[in-house]
């Protein structure tokens, strides 16, 4: 009998893009028709969609090869089903040697033959810098004798990770002109920095020589044996298992709560349990963590030691690839599903805490135009004697400091603060906990979705708005007459009693869910928008997100404020008495027009929109300087790139698509063109004739080839 019960594991995938959303797209860059059939053609596909290769002096062999590969049928017609194909095939777990060999299958036949091989490989830049000998054995024994071989899919896959080491090992042959086994120092830096520059971080970039020196013999100490030669490139290609072995070491450590620091010693006997690894390789990798300690000051530099963070500034682009983009999406979802009830917990008492003191340090930072947006909006329009006491804000701010001082500005902060720390936590917190809840397996959230937490979060806050607002409202208007004896809070609190407290509730959860369900979408929405082009906020994008989503969601929700305001205000003699939300809805209308439900809204909009700037600048930067792991949800524009072992070249490398257009599977689509450089190693001359941007000694990135800004690229060099 079949089971409805999903493996939670199998079932960790990232959703395509719905057909409608895609057709939308793939209609506003087609163009043509053909026999009735809407399509673009593969230059435009890359060009104008992709937004790749884009100038007057691209190369146009290097074009052509692209842009086949993106034409699945090679027709040179790019119709809505190749379309929607090609964002499946972004978002294949092969993704990388399903497009390299698009790139290879010239022809669209579904295998490669020998010339299809030798033209893609004859194009690249490491060809034009050493040529590959296609009469080698490596070539007859894939091939044949006669070429006569047609490649399969699967079979390409080895093959290409075959190529790589062959290219390699030719190299090393003829740079061994004597046949000796060994090649000089320089010709080994020359073969990595132009054959396998897309393997080496800038560190070992950098500190090569250094490297060299610390881990081969001293005895020939400016010669590279071939064993050393290999064992130095297949570190480089097995970092991810080396990382492996470092973290089983830790799983079996982490009952004895011992150090993170693993010995050589340790590396070495837990290593034996991976056959593909070496003493040689390790001896190599821990001399370059030796030398990375003693260049960064590390905790011992008299022992060999290696740390996790060490594999992050070792390891080269192996962390932006496609794959570890998506897996590093999905895992986070699938931890937020099974997050223990007691991590949820934790996670929420942790966000309740960072929002009492972001929410303190919002409210106290704006408070003086809180106090006078309270004393505009209860000024009455009727005609009572002495009623008119301000003329406007400024001039309302400026009586308060001649009459009551400076310190009258700050009239009820003390049971604002005593109540905002809880009402911020849990509006935060809410809006946090709905958040995750509700958005997709794939790291996105529908707006409905995020309106809804808002709302969620607007409403749980009225708990404690109410009682904090009344009683603020009724000290920050006790100043207004001198004749008035100004009470403290304790004395308002007991006049109103329990019940009193919560008077104008209705009209607070007019104005609160209407304002949260505006403000964090159009919050998050912003902080997009405001992100770089790596999708990092800094603390100044943060504080312009809180501050410009705060304008609609105040100025939209200020009739309400200013009903809640009137019915929260004790009504002195001779002025109109309110009944309700309905009956001063009416009776505000009928006495002051509809002009007075707008009153204050200049001075609420100054100060709402500075306080949750504050507010939310407070509350992410607190998150990102504790970086407390829950096995929950990360900050969106905190991750990457303000992590310091991550080097420009790094960051201009983090590709995910910030074009609203690339929906779906092509949201990844730079970061997989990427990879089959970062993973095989095949660039392409970006222009037709050289510039400043490309170097003879260098191999440009593919970010380069695809329009990336290069002086971010070069600088790390």
């Amino acid at each position: 009998m079949p089971t409805n019960t999903k493996d939670p594991i199998k079932s960790r995938k990232i959703s395509s893009a719905n057909h409608d959303e895609l057709l939308t797209v793939f209609n506003r860059y087609a163009h043509h028709e053909y026999l009735g059939q809407r399509y673009m053609t593969p230059h435009e596909f890359l060009q104008d969609y992709l937004g790749y290769l884009k100038g007057d002096n691209i190369d146009p062999t290097t074009l052509n090869i692209l842009a086949s590969l993106v034409d699945l049928n090679k027709d040179q017609k790019i119709t809505i089903t190749e379309f929607v194909n090609f964002e499946s095939l972004l978002l294949a777990s092969d993704s990388l040697y399903r497009l390299a060999f698009q790139l290879f299958d010239r022809q669209g036949q579904g295998f490669i033959t020998f010339d299809d091989f030798q033209y893609i490989i004859s194009a690249t830049k490491q060809f034009k810098e050493f040529p590959f000998n296609f009469d080698s054995e490596f070539v007859r024994m894939h091939f044949g004798v006669k070429h006569q071989r047609h490649i399969t899919y699967t079979e390409f896959t080895q093959i290409l990770l075959d190529f790589i080491d062959e290219q390699t090992i030719q190299t090393f042959r003829k740079f061994d002109k004597t046949n000796v086994g060994y090649i000089s120092l320089k010709n080994f830096e020359m073969i990595l920095k132009e054959l396998r520059q897309y393997q080496l971080s800038d560190f070992i970039s950098t500190h090569l020589v250094d490297i060299v020196k610390f881990s081969t013999s001293t005895a020939l100490p400016n010669q590279i044996s071939y064993p050393y030669f290999t064992a130095f490139l297949q570190l480089l290609s097995n970092l991810e298992s080396m990382r492996k072995i470092y973290l089983s070491i830790c799983e079996k450590k982490a009952h004895t709560y011992k150090s993170s620091i693993i010995t050589k010693d340790e590396f070495l006997t837990e290593a034996q349990h991976f056959p593909r690894t070496t003493p040689f390789q390790i001896d190599i990798l821990f001399a370059i963590t030796h030398l990375l300690h003693q260049t960064n000051g590390g905790k011992d530099s008299s022992i060999e030691y290696i740390e996790l963070q060490d594999f992050d500034i070792i390891s080269a682009n192996e962390h932006l690839l496609p794959y570890r983009l998506r897996s590093e999406i999905v895992d986070e979802h699938y931890k937020v599903e099974h997050q223990s009830i007691s991590m949820k917990l934790l996670e929420s008492g942790y966000r309740f805490a960072l929002g009492s003191i972001a929410g303190a340090v919002g409210a106290t930072a704006v408070y003086p135009i809180d106090l006078v947006k309270t004393r505009m909006q209860n000024q009455r329009s009727t005609s009572i004697v002495g009623e008119r006491l301000y003329r406007n804000s400024i001039d309302c701010f400026k009586k308060v400091v001649r009459h009551e001082g400076v310190f009258g500005l700050y009239r009820g902060l003390i049971p604002q603060l005593v109540g905002v720390a809880p009402e911020k936590a849990i509006k935060l917190t809410v809006n946090d906990f709905i958040r995750d809840r509700l958005t997709q397996s794939d790291g996105t959230i529908t707006l409905w979705a995020e309106i809804v937490a808002g709302g969620c979060a607007g409403a749980s806050q009225v708990t404690f708005t109410n009682p904090l607002e009344i009683v603020k409202i009724r000290l920050q208007v006790a100043g207004e007459l001198q004749s008035v004896r100004r009470p403290a809070a304790s004395e308002v609190v007991r006049e109103l009693g329990l019940r009193g407290l919560y008077k104008g509730a209705r009209a607070c959860f007019l104005r609160d869910i209407p304002f949260s369900a505006i403000y964090f979408p159009a919050y998050a929405h912003t902080k997009k928008r405001f992100a770089d082009e790596h999708g990092y906020n800094d603390p100044k994008s943060l504080f312009m997100s809180g501050l410009l989503a705060g304008i609609p969601a105040a100025g939209l929700c200020t009739p309400a404020d200013v009903v809640k305001t009137r019915l929260q205000v004790q009504a002195r003699k001779g002025q109109t008495k309110y009944n309700g939300l309905i009956d001063a809805f009416k009776k505000i209308y009928i006495e002051e027009g509809w002009t007075a439900f707008w009153k204050g809204t200049g001075a609420r909009m100054f100060r709402s929109s500075p306080q949750f700037g504050f507010t939310l600048l407070t509350y992410e930067l607190l998150q990102r300087a504790l970086n407390m792991d829950f096995q929950g949800r990360k900050l969106e524009g905190s991750k990457h790139v303000d992590q310091e072992q991550y080097s420009s070249k790094s960051r201009a490398s983090i590709i995910l698509s910030a074009n609203t257009d690339h929906v779906g599977g092509f949201h990844l689509a730079q970061a997989t063109f990427e990879g089959i450089e970062t993973r095989f190693g095949l660039a392409f001359p970006k222009y037709k004739t050289p510039t400043s941007t490309e170097h003879s000694s260098t191999i440009p990135p593919l970010t380069t080839l695809l329009g990336v800004n290069p002086t971010q690229t070069t600088a790390a060099h």
